[in-house]
């Protein structure tokens, strides 16, 4: 439809970028969201299809371009038609922290933190 438009903050809980609007609005007047190069200044800016954001994010900044504006938060699948990802894709993805030697201990390595952990068993 033509002159459709939506406010920033409920577009980004649409596409699943922030969890609730709140959150979203508070990703704007941080800063954190440019519209088409230019920061935005308030969560109730207008965004219409076409319109390119820049997303910064924890250990990355997402660009992404506007294709549909979304009537609710519905599931992933769905989010992910609301735009399109301009950023490259990156292949250098943290692995696993489990097999670094990191990460939560599984039930035989609490169970020798445990017996470790017993006075008089030195």
């Amino acid at each position: 439809m033509p002159g459709a438009r939506l406010r920033l903050d409920k577009w980004l809980v649409h596409a699943r970028f922030c969890k609730t609007r709140s959150l979203a609005a508070a990703q704007v007047t941080a800063g954190h969201v440019r519209v088409n190069g230019v920061r935005a200044q308030k969560p109730a800016q207008a965004v219409t299809p076409g319109d390119v954001l820049t997303l910064a994010q924890p250990n990355l900044v997402r660009v992404v371009r506007v294709e549909a504006l979304g009537l609710r938060r519905g599931p992933a699948r769905e989010a992910q038609m609301l735009y399109t990802e301009l950023t490259e894709t990156r292949d250098d993805a943290p692995p696993n922290p489990r097999f670094e030697g990191k990460g939560r201990p599984g039930k035989r390595d609490r169970r020798a933190l445990d017996l470790s952990r017993r006075p008089g068993t030195d």
